[in-house]
C-alpha cells in the first residue's frame, strides 16, 4: 500500500527540520570551537579537530553504510541514525574534557552520516521527476540554512545567559527523539529491488569508478571547499578591517547564512522553472567573481563581496547532490548519497585545512588562503562551463526520469 499524499507531505516536512537539526550543530562548530579554546587553552590547530574530526567521521559514515538505506529501507536506516545521534548528544552533560568533547562529535559525525544518506535517497521516493528532486533538494537545504542561523543564535544566547556551549546537543538531541517518534508514526514509501542491484560496500565503493558518480562528488568537493573557506576563515580574514563597513564585518558570517538560506528557497523556485545547467554556469560565475574581486580590490572588497557569495552558493550544493543521485536507479540512491557525501565532508575538512597551512606558510595571513579558495571557485566555475558545453548527463537524466518517476 502506498503512502497518502498527507503522508509524503509530512515525509517532506520530516526531512527538512531532520537537516534544520543538525545544522544547528555542525554549522556552528565556529563558535564552540572559540569557546573552547579558550576553555582548554588550544593552539588553533589542537581546537579545529572540532571541524575536521566530526566531517572526516560523516565522510567515513557516508562511504561505509550510505549503502544501509537501499538495504533496509530509509525509515530504519533514518531512526537508526537519529538514535544514535539523540543518544550521543545526551551524553555531552557527562564530561567536561576536550577528548571527551571530541570523541562524541567524530560519533555525531557518523551519526549524521547514517541518516542524512537515508534522508536523501528518500527524496528520490517521494518526487515525482529529476527536476522536481532538484526543487526539494534545494527546500532541504534552504531549512539547512535555517538550521544554521538558529544554531548560531542559539550559541550566542546560551553563552550571554551564562549557559554552557554544550547544552545545544541537548537541545538537539530532544529534537531528534521528536522527530523519531514522528518518523514511527507515518508510513514511508517501500523500495524497491532488482536482483543486480544488490546494496552493500562492495557496491558503493564499485561507484566510485562510476563517471557520474565521480564526476558530482568531485564537483561537491570543490564546491564545499569554497563554502567552508567563508564559516571557517572569514572571520580571520577580516578581523583586522577598521573601515566604514564595521558593523557588516561584525556581522559577515550571520549575513552570509542567512542569503545563503534565502537563496535556497529562491533556487528551489529557480530550478523548478529554468535548465539547471545555465543557471549552475551562471551562479559558480557569481562566485568565482566575488572571490576574485575580494583578492584583488582588498579587505574592503572582501566585507561585501565574500558574504554576498552566499547568494549564489545557495543553490550550486543541492543541485550538484540533486542531479549526481538523479543519476541513478531509486535502488541506487543510498549508495550514490553516501559517495557523493563523502567527498562532500572531504572538501569541508582538506579545503580549510589547505588553506590555513597555505596562509601559514605567509605569515598567518588569511588573503593567501583565499587565494587558494579563489582558485578553487575557478575549476567549479570551468566544470559546469563544460557541462554546459558538451552535457555529458543529459541522456542519462532524461532515460531516468522516463524509467524511475511518475511524471503525470
Amino acid at each position: 500500500m502506498a503512502p497518502t499524499n498527507k503522508s509524503l507531505k509530512l515525509i517532506k516536512w520530516l526531512t527538512y527540520l531532520m537537516f534544520m537539526m543538525f545544522a544547528m550543530t555542525t554549522d556552528a562548530v565556529g563558535e564552540i570551537i572559540k569557546e573552547v579554546m579558550k576553555q582548554f587553552n588550544l593552539s588553533m590547530t589542537a581546537a579545529g579537530l572540532l571541524h575536521y574530526g566530526p566531517m572526516t567521521a560523516i565522510a567515513i559514515g557516508g562511504i561505509a553504510l550510505g549503502f544501509l538505506s537501499d538495504k533496509i529501507g530509509r525509515k530504519k536506516t533514518i531512526i537508526l541514525g537519529l538514535a544514535l545521534f539523540a543518544i550521543n548528544s545526551f551524553l555531552f552533560v557527562l564530561g567536561n574534557d576536550f577528548y571527551f568533547f571530541l570523541s562524541l562529535l567524530i560519533v555525531s559525525g557518523m551519526a549524521i552520516g547514517i541518516f542524512k544518506t537515508g534522508a536523501l535517497a528518500l527524496i528520490g521516493d517521494i518526487t515525482r521527476s529529476t527536476r522536481e528532486h532538484t526543487s526539494t533538494m534545494n527546500m532541504v537545504e534552504g531549512f539547512f540554512g535555517v538550521g544554521a542561523i538558529i544554531g548560531t543564535f542559539l550559541i550566542s544566547f546560551l553563552l550571554n545567559q551564562g549557559i554552557n556551549w554544550k547544552f545545544l546537543y541537548i537541545i538537539a538531541a530532544i529534537i531528534s527523539v521528536i522527530l523519531i517518534l514522528l518518523a514511527l508514526m507515518v508510513e514511508y514509501p517501500s523500495l524497491k529491488k532488482t536482483d543486480d542491484q544488490k546494496a552493500g560496500l562492495r557496491n558503493t565503493i564499485g561507484m566510485m569508478k562510476n563517471p557520474y558518480a565521480i564526476g558530482f562528488s568531485m564537483a561537491a568537493f570543490l564546491y564545499v571547499a569554497v563554502e567552508s573557506a567563508i564559516y571557517v576563515w572569514m572571520p580571520s580574514l577580516l578581523a583586522g578591517y577598521d573601515g566604514s563597513l564595521l558593523l557588516l564585518a561584525t556581522y559577515s558570517l550571520p549575513v552570509f547564512f542567512i542569503l545563503r538560506a534565502g537563496g535556497r528557497f529562491m533556487g528551489a523556485y529557480i530550478l523548478s522553472r529554468f535548465n539547471w545547467d545555465v543557471a549552475m554556469v551562471l551562479f559558480s560565475a557569481a562566485i568565482f567573481l566575488c572571490f576574485l574581486g575580494s583578492i584583488l580590490f582588498g579587505i574592503g572588497a572582501a566585507v561585501v563581496l565574500l558574504p554576498l557569495s552566499g547568494l549564489f552558493m545557495s543553490v550550486i550544493y543541492p543541485t550538484i547532490n540533486s542531479k549526481g543521485i538523479s543519476c541513478f536507479p531509486k535502488s541506487q540512491h543510498g549508495s550514490v548519497a553516501g559517495v557523493i557525501l563523502f567527498f562532500t565532508a572531504a572538501g569541508a575538512a582538506i579545503g580549510p585545512l589547505l588553506m590555513g597551512a597555505v596562509s601559514d606558510l605567509f605569515n598567518q595571513n588569511a588573503r593567501y588562503g583565499f587565494i587558494l579558495s579563489t582558485l578553487f571557485a575557478g575549476l567549479l566555475f570551468l566544470g559546469f562551463i563544460a557541462n554546459q558545453v558538451y552535457k555529458p548527463t543529459q541522456k542519462r537524466l532524461d532515460q531516468i526520469n522516463e524509467s524511475e518517476y511518475t511524471t503525470h
